[in-house]
């Protein structure tokens, strides 16, 4: 029997005019990284921020980790969660540490944990060890963005939300991101959600791809699988204009 990381049941959501999400159910494995790919407006984001309960579904039920999702206590549901989005997201008045750092100090971790968790993952990204007392204006666009990873990643988390985490920097730069990225979940197996409207950027991260429009699933299924049979005229249109 499969364990599942978030669980979506006949979810609804609607903000305004058309419903972002509408009727969806989907099952994301524990250890796997998982594409949600569609166009502005498909409800990837959407479903993230319901696994981390920054929005509420209108109807249906969202679990994590085999558990729905609380309607108190928010901070220990979220400490289990990394996130990170587009363009890093970085305090610019605070070091590049301390930015890193934050929350595992508001959770009372000792300094010397704190420190080794920082060097490894500074290691893990690739940065350089100056880059701790820097300011993220001082880093290029892709340092920001690893650094960016490196606060999502502080916690240990069980769950990973990823959402198009990589498209504010060039290709070339992408590139060397996705390596590092890689060499993280091929150490670390964290269950991770990807947002992206990049089908190459799905085929080279995800296990699982997640094609969504007008808040319905079109197809879920194993990567390859979407390449080899896309279900409908749209998905074939996705895998044939971006592979």
């Amino acid at each position: 029997m499969k364990d599942y990381c978030v669980e979506l049941h006949e979810v609804h959501k609607r903000f305004a005019g058309p419903p972002v999400l509408d009727g969806i159910s989907l099952s994301f494995e524990v250890g796997c990284t998982t594409a949600l790919v569609g166009e502005s407006g498909s409800g990837k984001t959407t479903l993230l921020q319901l696994a981390n309960a920054v929005v509420r579904p209108d109807a249906g039920e969202v679990r994590v980790f085999g558990h729905p999702v609380p309607e108190s206590d928010l901070i220990v549901h979220r400490r289990r969660i990394g996130y990170s989005v587009q363009g890093a997201g970085l305090f610019p008045h605070l070091r590049n540490y301390d930015n890193v750092t934050l929350l595992a100090r508001l959770e009372g971790w000792p300094k010397e944990r704190i420190d080794a968790r920082f060097d490894t993952l500074m290691e893990q990204m690739g940065l350089p060890a100056d880059t701790a007392q820097r300011y993220p204006h001082e880093l290029s666009g892709g340092q920001q963005q690893r650094v960016g990873l490196c606060r999502a990643l502080m916690l240990e988390p069980e769950l990973l939300l990823l959402d198009e985490p990589f498209s504010a920097v060039d290709p070339i730069t992408r590139l060397g991101i996705y390596e590092h990225f890689a060499q993280v979940q091929q150490e670390q197996r964290i269950s991770t959600l990807l947002v992206t409207h990049d089908m190459r950027e799905a085929v080279r991260l995800a296990e699982h791809v997640v094609i969504l429009r007008a808040g319905r699933v079109l197809q879920a299924a194993p990567t390859q699988e979407v390449i080899d049979a896309p279900v409908d005229d749209y998905v074939a249109m996705l895998v044939k204009e971006q592979l």
